[in-house]
This record gives structure tokens, sequence and C-alpha cells, in this order.
């Protein structure tokens, strides 16, 4: 009567049970035997291709020049120096608007700069005592010549007169020229670099006593400048004048043009370097004398050629080589090179415009890599 556990209810309550544990036990029992039938046995020969990854760029067309790089210093293309050549008492011209002239300033020819005046100018010039004495020995000729006239001289007499005028006159010339000498005007039109300094390099004051010598301004053109480049033999030959030139100061993002003006027609015995003189545009008013330039002279240029990076080129052997992009792989092409400059190569044989070459990852490719393009 007694039972143990919980029996089912009837015998096919159990037997459904039995058939809904049916599939589980089926699982387990297959997994367990697959289990065991892997053990002992090698895994199958899986294959695994590998694509070296690279990035590309397309062949276009575009300008590219030879350049000849080099450096070199700005100067003006001429210099206007005055110096004093009287002794003085020194005062600085005022410009347009009553102001002292300053460096910096733009004269124009004629212009003036300074005067030389005091006591010691007017008596180095003189020139009020020759007047006079001008005027004594002209108005003696005049008498002498009324005298011979009359018959009451000799010719010798009035002879001796004309000299003596004469180097009267010279005299007096000469002191109008010495107190022009106080006045110190511009001869060309340019801009005052240095104005009145001192040994220390220190502006002079109006008013202050200077001696014959002294150098009272220096005045030059500041556009075009030169700028005065040296270059070795090689270079040279590459060269000629009428070149375009690209001139960049590290100031200024944007380089100003010029020109090749002149070559030296012999050899720096010192540096073993020939000078070349480059015209520059300075209409923008960027440069200054005396700054330290880079300059580029275009030595040759070809406009809508194929080019490619210069990334894109390696040597193989004595060939110039690109890897060119054909669905899934990279072909070597052999490839005849032209002008280059510091950005790409003209590419005169061996690829077009449009073909995808290779230029980064190409170390170690061969013809007919398989690659996977990662960038462009």
């Amino acid at each position: 009567m007694l039972s143990v556990g919980r029996q089912p209810a009837d015998r096919d309550s159990f037997v459904n049970q039995e058939y809904y544990m049916h599939p589980i036990r089926l699982g387990i029992t297959t997994l367990i035997a697959l289990g065991l039938l892997g053990c002992g046995r090698e895994p199958p020969d899986v294959q695994v291709e590998f694509r070296i990854p690279v990035e590309t760029e397309a062949v276009a067309n575009d300008d590219v020049e030879r350049i000849i790089a080099a450096t070199g210093t700005l100067r003006p293309r001429s210099l206007a120096t005055l110096n004093n050549e009287v002794p003085g008492v020194l005062y600085i011209s005022r410009n347009s608007d009553g102001e002292r002239l300053v460096e910096g300033d733009t004269v124009t020819v004629g212009q003036p700069i300074a005067e030389i005046t005091g006591e010691d100018a007017r008596l180095h010039a003189g020139i009020e005592a020759r007047r006079v004495a001008l005027e004594n020995e002209k108005n003696e000729l005049d008498r002498r010549r009324n005298l011979f006239e009359q018959g009451l001289i000799a010719e010798t007499d009035l002879r001796q007169q004309e000299v003596a005028h004469e180097s009267a006159l010279l005299e007096y010339e000469r002191s109008r020229l010495n107190a022009s000498k106080g006045e110190l005007a511009s001869p060309i039109e340019g801009v005052i670099l240095t104005l009145a300094r001192n040994a220390d390099q220190l502006p002079v004051a109006d008013g202050q006593l200077v001696e014959p010598g002294f150098k009272v301004a220096e005045i030059a053109p500041l556009n075009p400048l030169i700028a005065d480049v040296d270059l070795v033999g090689p270079e040279l030959s590459q060269v000629e004048v009428g070149m375009p030139v690209r001139v960049r100061h590290f100031a200024y993002e944007d380089p100003n043009p010029g020109r090749v003006l002149r070559i030296a027609p012999r050899l720096d015995p010192t540096t073993h370097t020939f000078r070349i003189e480059v015209e520059v545009d300075n209409s923008n008013d960027h440069f200054r004398p005396g700054m330290f330039v880079e300059v580029n002279i275009i030595a040759a240029k070809r406009s809508e050629v194929p080019v490619v990076p210069r990334e894109a080129v390696t040597r193989r052997g004595n060939a110039n080589v690109v890897f060119v992009v054909s669905g899934q792989r990279a072909n070597r092409r052999d490839v005849r090179l032209g002008l280059s400059d510091d950005e790409k190569y003209e590419v005169i044989d061996g690829i077009k415009a449009g073909d995808q070459v290779v230029v980064r990852g190409l170390e170690t490719l061969t013809d007919g890599t398989r690659i996977r393009v990662i960038g462009s």
C-alpha cells in the first residue's frame, strides 16, 4: 500500500514524459559522439591568402619644373650716398607736413635732405668776398678798355686786367659751388635708408657741428631689389639670363617673382663660385635690403604632362619602376622620367593619365603581387 517517491498517475503519462525527454538526450549523445570521433584526427588543410595593404593615387596631367635652389642676400639696385663736404652745423630738412625727415621716408629727385650752415660754412664758401672782388675786377677791366680805346694805355695792360678778371670770376664760381655743397638734396627717387648717424649709430640732432666727410644720408629705390646668389659650376651651366625666379622669405608664405638679370663673367677665387644677380619684384613692399632669402631658379618647365608623386617611384636594378593597380594585383611598369621637383616626377613613357599607381606599401611588391587598397 505504501509507495516511495511520486508515481505517475498512469502509464500513459509516464510514456509521454519519456517521449518528450528523448530529443534532449539524443542531442547530448550526438555531441559526445562527435567529440569522441574528433579526438585524434588532424584538422582540415585550410589555405589563407595574404594581400599586401597599399595606398594608391591616380596619374594626372600637371605642370612640373626643374628647380635650382639657392640662397641670396637682397640689396638695392642703386645707392646714393650724401656726404658733407664743408664744416658747419647740420640741420635735417622737413617733409611736406613740416616734420623732420626720418629713415624710411620716400624722397624725390632734388628734394632737400639736409643743410650745413654756420660761420664755418660761410667762411668756407667766402661767396660775398669773392663777389665783391669780382665786381672790382670787372670795373677795372671796363676802365682799362676805355683807356685802351683812347690810346692812353698799352694793349698789354688791358690783357693783364682781363686775366685778373677771369681769375676773380673763377674764384667766385668756386665759392658758389662751395656754398651749394651746404645744401644736400637727393639725386634720385627712393627711400632714406640711413640718416645722420654718428660713429655709435645713434641719430645726430639738429644743430650738431659736423666735419667734412660726415655721411648725412643713404638713399635707394626699393623696387626692384637685387638678390646676389652664388652658384657652383654644374648649376651655372643650367642658368641663363632672363630665366624666371621665385624668391621667398620665411616671414611670408607667398614668394615674389623675379628673373636672372646678370651672370658674373669670372669665378670668385675665394669661394670658387659664380655670382649671379636676380632682379626681384618688390611691388608688395615685403622685402628689405639685407634680407637673407631663398631663391628658386626655374631652369625648365613642362605643362600638362603626366606626373606621379615622388613616393610612387622606386629603383629596381637600373630601372625606375612604378606599380600600377590592375584589379587586385600590382603590375610592375618600368618608366622613363623627365623633369622633377620636390613633390612629383614627369613620366615620359610607361604609364598614362588615369592609371592608379601605388604610393605607399610598394617596398615589398613584385610584378603580380596581390594587394588590398586601403587608402587613396
